[in-house]
């Protein structure tokens, strides 16, 4: 149950998995969940293939010929693209592995009729052992079920815990909004809970206008509750007429990590069926997608968590060095924390080597750093032209708090021309639809450094909105590498 200390509209939420706090974790991917069960499926069958192969003819160069080797990995295949076929690859087949188990059976039997067609085929029948094919059937199926068995329990869990299912909020609660809900929770199979309708206007205007649900609070309430809680799916069940107000909607919902879908009823207008998503059997129209999901999070965590630890190893001599020379130079201590935002507004904790004295440090950054700022120190002028001071966000990397690359982090307090960066710039908080970064976009491009005008911080949020369209791997790799370069003709770094 949700703490009855919360304020409303959270207290209302029609939440899954325990309290607001645990509302947190990450949705898990269909399609990644998927592509993983494949994978285990595929390497269960190899290494069963290859591991009786060893043990029955004990003789390795045998055993791990071409022809054998050919036709494991093929039977194998044909068997995961035979399971796929008969759609054992979906979250609820397998949550209940029990009750597919003849079809997955059948898909482990096509791997046979494979290995049968290829050595019949390829004349190779004196070179194969029908004991060993007997007990690669047997075994193999055996150590497929156990691991569809396990598998299935792990998916409990995840199901039990909410994180199979996208959270989806909707933002009107007119009539359009009582028949969407219906059809998404009449598909047990869609996958969405509905956690809580919005809507601007009043209770007793709904009424008149012959609404029926319950709003919980209004598009303010609704991106307070996005940014507390995890919502995946925001769906805007307003008529396409109301042109000007679906476009402030909508603007504003875009700063959201989420799915922004328009039901299709919505509009008269039929597009091509092929234009359209689906929520459930509810059709939709895609206005903004998550700018990273399924396997490019995958891709993006990997990328981290690799380049990150192989970047603290090799330049551990330079985070020394840099640390005995903030330490030699005045007292204090040698790392410096700051408060600033990050992922979807989440405040998190960064770590920098300090570069000023330490009674004359800003934590909330107040004040810009400008040219020859007497609160920094010699050494930390240098650490601040060459961005030396920012080594130690390797370690908010492989915590999980910092990307390498992604729109920098800017301090709570920071501003340009006297006014707060959201002031400035009406889409700011969008930069915080992924997780921000060491170095960005915006960064290699010039935009680095103080931020004293309003021309400054909106080419900095230009960029970074950039790099959040455009993102692939490729473009993370690019800005790594000419990040050096960017350092090195640098200008406005104090």
């Amino acid at each position: 149950m949700v703490s009855p200390a919360l304020p409303s509209p959270y207290a209302a939420l029609n939440l899954d998995g325990g309290p607001l706090s645990a509302q947190r974790l990450s949705h898990l991917s269909p399609v990644v969940l998927a592509g993983l069960v494949r994978l285990a499926d595929f390497a269960t069958a190899v290494v069963t293939g290859f591991a009786l192969a060893m043990l029955y003819i004990g003789d390795a160069e045998v055993a791990l010929d071409p022809l054998h080797i050919l036709v494991i990995l093929l039977s194998s295949l044909t068997a995961v693209l035979v399971i796929d076929l008969l759609g054992l690859y979906r979250s609820r087949p397998l949550a209940a592995f029990h009750r597919n188990l003849p079809r997955l059976m059948l898909g482990w039997a096509s791997a046979f009729a494979t290995a049968g067609v290829l050595i019949f085929f390829l004349k190779a029948g004196a070179e194969f052992s029908r004991v060993w094919l007997a007990l690669w059937f047997v075994v193999g199926g055996l150590a497929l079920t156990a691991e569809r068995a396990g598998v299935s329990l792990v998916m409990r869990q995840f199901t039990n815990s909410g994180r199979l299912l996208r959270r989806a909020v909707i933002y009107g609660a007119g009539v359009l909004t009582d028949g969407l809900i219906r059809s998404i929770e009449m598909d047990h199979g869609a996958g969405i809970r509905i956690v809580g309708v919005f809507d601007d206007r009043t209770d007793e205007r709904l009424r008149r206008d012959g609404a029926t649900r319950t709003r919980l609070g209004t598009l303010d309430d609704l991106l307070d509750v996005a940014r507390a809680m995890r919502v995946d799916l925001v769906i805007v069940a307003l008529p396409v007429a109301g042109e000007q107000r679906l476009n402030e909607v909508t603007d504003r919902l875009s700063v959201l990590p989420a799915d922004i879908r328009l039901p299709a009823q919505a509009t008269q207008i039929r597009l091509s069926p092929r234009l359209y998503s689906h929520v459930g059997p509810v059709a939709m129209i895609d206005l903004y997608d998550r700018p990273i999901a399924d396997w490019d999070v995958v891709f993006k965590w990997l990328f981290d968590k690799g380049i990150g630890l192989l970047s603290l190893i090799l330049l551990s001599p330079i985070l020394l060095a840099v640390a005995l020379a903030v330490r030699l130079e005045s007292r204090g201590p040698v790392l410096f924390r700051q408060k600033r935002y990050g992922f979807n507004n989440e405040m998190i904790e960064v770590l920098k080597f300090r570069s000023m004295y330490v009674d004359m440090c800003d934590a909330t950054a107040t004040k810009l750093v400008t040219k020859g700022d007497p609160r920094v120190t010699r050494v930390g002028r240098f650490i601040r032209k060459t961005s030396l001071d920012e080594l130690p966000q390797l370690f908010n990397v492989l915590k999980g708090d910092l990307s390498l690359v992604g729109p920098r982090p800017h301090a709570v307090s920071a501003k340009a021309a006297d006014r707060l960066y959201d002031e400035v710039v009406a889409r700011y908080f969008a930069r915080h639809k992924v997780k921000p970064g060491i170095t960005g976009w915006a960064q290699i491009c010039g935009w680095r450094g103080e931020t004293d005008t309003r021309e400054k911080i909106e080419k900095r949020v230009e960029h970074d909105l950039y790099y959040i369209e455009n993102w692939s791997v490729f473009f993370d790799l690019h800005i790594l590498a000419m990040t050096p370069v960017a350092l090195l003709r640098s200008e406005n770094a104090y």
